[in-house]
């Protein structure tokens, strides 16, 4: 059972392991809500995400016996990194199970606390099976990497700090991924304060628990597709649900595109490195329809690898109207480039790339196509340049943005 007690106990055995992550105030998305918004960045944790949490405090429950087998488990990065660091801690082997899709970063983050990984299936519940499988064959101690009571009561520690730093908290948002994290802050919440509400966050691509209390009992979902890798779960914890459908007060879905904006918000306002998964709850604050409340965001993990990261980056620049491709069309003589690039310039566009196509008409003198791909200020300035574009007569068209 989910107790008081147990979760002071937890409290305190986390502390052996974790950081202290205070509150961070965001003025920019207080401004942009109506709020008054608090960040919880749990992706400052030596792991790089709340995991540790559950995972080191799961670990302390377990007999000798248990631990002297060698532990199990399978995640998409963030449990693993929480499970392998625990079993350094306590001399213990660790074996993890990773979808084949996990970002390097996570893998190599795992081994290098000393466990084994397995790198197995395209998403978690594939990679799950086969830890059972293998816990099944070698008798390993399987620790769930959120459908396990021990491991939600580690993670509501997060709530029990929260309330320390900020005791009229009127909202808590919080990723859902298979519910773990969701269990344990909202079941202390409660406990430490009835009124309060809590939020889970999921992405719209893998919303398992929503469905799941639509259909009022647990349901598995026929795919997943997110680039929130943390929470690409298709069935929540059959163990969590009840206390995820008494506790939550709502649940917010997240789109792909306002995940990609969100890491350009935390990056450019609060100097941030903030995983998908992780931005789940920023990215859902529009989506919260009240004013001048005290609001939290759980920021659950930053372990994002560099190519993803470049690719976020771009797209969101992209998505912002910070940068965009447009065709003109012109005649193919001397001093035209110069003509437009004296447009751009004048408008205080920066050209990026220039792709010059001779082959767009059989009439090469009437009409040659230029595509222009410009960064601007945003999406003011972008229509500020097609304007002029315009008016010099070279009808400008939107196409297709590749970096």
């Amino acid at each position: 059972m989910l107790t008081l007690e147990r979760f002071e106990e937890a409290s305190e055995v986390v502390k052996k392991v974790t950081l202290e992550t205070k509150l961070v105030y965001s003025d920019y998305l207080s401004k942009q809500t109506g709020n008054r918004v608090f960040l919880k960045p749990e992706n400052m944790q030596f792991t790089g995400a709340y995991k540790l949490r559950g995972a080191y405090y799961a670990m302390s429950t377990l007999s000798d016996e248990e631990r002297a087998k060698g532990v199990i488990t399978a995640s998409a990065g963030n449990h693993a990194q929480g499970v392998a660091y625990a079993a350094k801690s306590y001399g213990v082997k660790a074996t993890i199970v990773m979808p084949t899709t996990t970002p390097l970063m996570k893998v190599n983050r795992t081994k290098g606390y000393g466990a084994e990984v397995i790198l197995f299936g395209d998403v978690y519940d594939e990679a799950c099976e086969k830890a059972y499988e293998l816990a099944a064959e070698h008798g390993y101690t399987f620790i769930h990497p959120f459908d396990d009571l021990s491991v939600a009561t580690g993670q509501g520690t997060i709530a029990m700090e929260i309330f320390k730093e900020l005791p009229l908290v009127d909202y808590i948002l919080v990723p859902i991924g298979g519910g773990g994290l969701a269990t344990g802050v909202s079941t202390l919440a409660k406990m430490l304060n009835p009124k309060i509400k809590v939020i889970g966050v999921e992405p719209a691509g893998a919303n398992c628990l929503q469905e799941s209390i639509k259909a009022g009992e647990v349901v598995t979902l026929p795919k997943v597709s997110t680039i929130a890798d943390g929470t690409a779960v298709k069935t929540p914890g059959a163990k969590l649900f009840p206390y995820l459908k008494e506790n939550l007060d709502d649940i917010i879905t997240v789109e792909d595109q306002d995940l990609i904006v969100a890491f350009l918000d935390m990056v450019e306002n609060h100097k941030m490195v903030v995983e998908n998964s992780g931005l789940l709850t920023v990215a859902a604050l529009k989506q919260l329809d009240v004013k001048e409340k005290r609001v939290v965001s759980i920021l659950s993990g930053g372990n994002m690898d560099v190519i993803t990261m470049s690719s976020v980056v771009q797209q969101g620049l992209i998505f912002r109207d910070r940068i965009f491709t447009v065709s003109v069309l012109l005649p193919d003589k001397p001093g035209e480039l110069c003509r437009v690039s004296g447009v751009v310039a004048r408008e205080n566009g920066n050209v990026i790339k220039l792709e010059h196509n001779q082959f767009v008409s059989t009439n090469r003198s009437a009409a040659v196509e230029l595509r222009i791909t410009l960064e601007a200020f945003g999406t003011e300035h972008k229509h500020q340049i097609m304007e002029a574009l315009e008016k010099e007569g070279y009808m400008p068209k939107l196409v297709r943005t590749n970096i």
